[in-house]
């Protein structure tokens, strides 16, 4: 049987800003974005703020109407990947097999661990312990046979507790909770399985599996599986990636779009960098585009195209995302944010037309550009209507990613 580890770390952001100024343990805390660029959202917050009635994802002036008080700090993703790492130091102390699940969340498979350090709670309690006190923080940790369970250990008794899920008890512990607080059961799915009369984990694994694939398609399968703890997925080696599926970024800008010829400047940005990374990985060509909106009243949906021919140069991505957005927004709301993400990979060989170099003179004026950027700086080359928006000028989207805990896309 095995034994899987899953380590949450609290309130990772704020605790991490209480463990460097001690002063604001007392005080309601929130971590957000730079208001200055508009990236004014609580990413984080500790419990005292949680207990006011402060989210996850909640801009940062409704935070401050609800909690007046409140000490609102710039996050500082360079401390808290700082942090992150000497945890996982921690953890490889203990197996090799350690599959981070964004940066304050990983997996542990300890099951060839027990001979030397004990039970599974022998050594979530110890990894807490040690977490608490050489790093300052604190973590949950649930411990159970399979991944999907384990996570929902962690999930339900914070902070600094380990919570014990195995196969003669989870159908006590589990199965009452409601269905949305299952691992990869957003709100979407919540919606579609609540319209089923499915309100509870238990009442998605006593459904019939061909009920739920006829209503839900193959997830349906996968999600009773979960719901019936029969997941077999391992817990990746240290080091160990997954295949890459999809390849994205999104970015808020910093005014709002009214149309589509402002809309075009950061699309541009968003897909140079897209396809730049596309090279990076040699994930081939992509069949399919995502374009993310979010509006200026926060309201947010994607829509995507699966398309006949596949690409992976940023003039045919540009064109194909601008086509996306122009089909399904009218813009009766400003956009605040847009992202854009590909997919479907075609990695093997493909035959070109003898008669059409149009696509390798566009890859290739892509890769020239990349080239003369990174010999001279980002801003040696910009694409003409960038110039139109000041603040996107030399705007590296690529290199200056913003790291989210998992709960804000939840």
């Amino acid at each position: 049987m095995r034994t899987v580890l899953h380590s949450d770390l609290n309130n990772f952001y704020a605790s991490v800003e209480c463990k460097r100024n001690p002063y604001w343990k007392e005080y309601p805390l929130c971590v957000c974005g730079n208001p200055r660029d508009r990236h004014g959202i609580v990413l984080a917050k500790n419990y005292i703020a949680k207990h006011m009635g402060i989210t996850t994802g909640m801009p940062l002036w409704q935070a401050r109407q609800i909690c007046p008080n409140i000490i609102c700090v710039i996050a500082n993703f360079d401390e808290y990947l700082d942090y992150s790492r000497r945890v996982r130091k921690i953890y490889e102390d203990y197996t090799d097999r350690i599959e981070p699940f964004g940066i304050d969340e990983a997996w542990l498979d300890v099951t060839e661990s027990k001979a030397l350090f004990g039970s599974g709670q022998d050594i979530a309690d110890t990894i807490r312990e040690r977490i608490k006190k050489e790093i300052g923080i604190t973590a949950s940790v649930g411990v159970s046979y399979n991944k999907i369970f384990a996570k929902l250990g962690s999930d339900m008794k914070k902070p600094d507790a380990t919570t014990i899920i195995t196969q003669e008890n989870f159908k006590s512990k589990i199965w009452p909770l409601p269905v949305q607080a299952l691992l990869y059961v957003g709100k979407a799915t919540t919606k579609k399985v609540n319209k089923l009369g499915i309100e509870t984990i238990g009442d998605l694994a006593n459904s019939s599996v061909e009920y739920l694939v006829e209503r839900l398609g193959v997830w349906g399968k996968y999600l009773w599986e979960f719901a019936n703890g029969l997941d077999n997925s391992p817990v990746k080696k240290l080091g160990q990636h997954s295949i890459i599926k999809s390849v994205g970024n999104s970015m808020t800008a910093p005014k709002d779009i009214f149309d589509l010829s402002q809309a075009k400047i950061v699309m541009t940005i968003l897909c140079e960098s897209v396809c730049s990374r596309m090279r990076k990985y040699g994930v081939g060509k992509a069949y399919t585009v995502s374009v993310w909106m979010r509006d200026n009243e926060l309201g947010s949906f994607m829509r995507r195209h699966k398309y006949s021919t596949c690409i992976n140069n940023s003039f045919d991505l540009i064109n194909r995302a601008m086509e996306i957005l122009s089909q399904y927004y009218n813009f009766a709301k400003p956009l605040r944010s847009l992202g854009v993400a590909v997919t479907d990979f075609e990695r093997d060989f493909e035959q070109l037309s003898l008669f059409d170099s149009n696509e390798i003179s566009k890859q290739k004026e892509d890769i020239v550009i990349e080239k003369i950027r990174k010999k001279h700086g980002f801003s040696a080359i910009t694409r003409a209507n960038i110039l139109l928006e000041s603040k996107l000028i030399g705007l590296d989207i690529e290199n200056s990613h913003t790291i989210h805990p998992l709960s804000f896309f939840r």
